[in-house]
């Protein structure tokens, strides 16, 4: 059993009105002896799975793809700052979940994470309350960001309500007073795949169109939730 700690501080910009939340990257960036692949990017959602005919299979991958953004995937700081540049720019900020966990091997499973230290968002949207949406990058399966904010709402005793369960399925919930709505995302890893070619939606889109794929259905409902104007 080892210790997963989040290598990254909260990105929240000024006046940032979308919050992205995951759980942790995955462990070869918070464990100096699993280095860093050549394209991967040293800050949240950097890990660089490459997909044919596409750049990479991310939550970069699929934002760059929607907004033309010509992202490099590079170990350095210039690559950095180009995502910090676009969340900047469209008020976007990242507040990742999980602090800190135990794992008994190295792979980035959710499900394999024990013994989970949270981060409490709640506080951070009293300390930015130009926040009004939460986007969880992952599902509500055991571990997935959304079962765990389900979690620390229920240690608040805040319930998360349905608002639509269609693609991408939303929700709201009342903290101090506010209203806040929550898009949760299909996971921009490629584990996500299997599940995605079970849902019957994709199922009818590839008949109807044998080019259609799972990087093209998570650009579809990234972009209901992203395709926004720069600020």
């Amino acid at each position: 059993m080892w210790i997963h700690k989040h290598p990254f501080s909260p990105f929240i910009p000024k006046n940032t009105t979308k919050l992205i939340v995951g759980t942790i990257p995955p462990p070869r960036f918070s464990n100096e002896l699993m280095p860093l692949k050549d394209n991967d990017v040293n800050f949240s959602y950097g890990a660089f799975n490459p997909i044919k005919n596409y750049k990479c299979l991310s939550l970069w991958g699929i934002l760059d793809n929607i907004f033309a953004l010509n992202l490099a995937y590079e170990n350095t700081s210039l690559a950095i700052e180009q995502r910090k540049k676009f969340l900047k720019e469209y008020q976007i900020g990242i507040c990742d979940l999980v602090v800190s966990c135990e794992r008994e091997d190295t792979n980035a499973s959710d499900f394999g994470m024990k013994n989970i230290k949270l981060r409490n968002i709640l506080q951070f949207l009293e300390n930015y309350p130009s926040i009004t949406t939460l986007i969880f990058i992952g599902g509500n399966s055991v571990n997935g960001p959304e079962y765990l904010f389900r979690k620390l709402l229920k240690q608040n005793n805040v319930k998360l309500e349905k608002s639509d369960l269609q693609p991408p399925k939303r929700h709201f919930f009342l903290w101090n007073n506010k209203k806040y709505i929550t898009y949760t995302l299909i996971s921009s890893s490629p584990s996500a795949n299997k599940s995605i070619g079970a849902i019957r939606y994709y199922k009818d889109k590839k008949i109807a169109d044998p080019n259609f794929n799972t990087f093209l259905y998570r650009k579809m409902l990234y972009k209901k939730v992203f395709g926004i104007e720069k600020n």
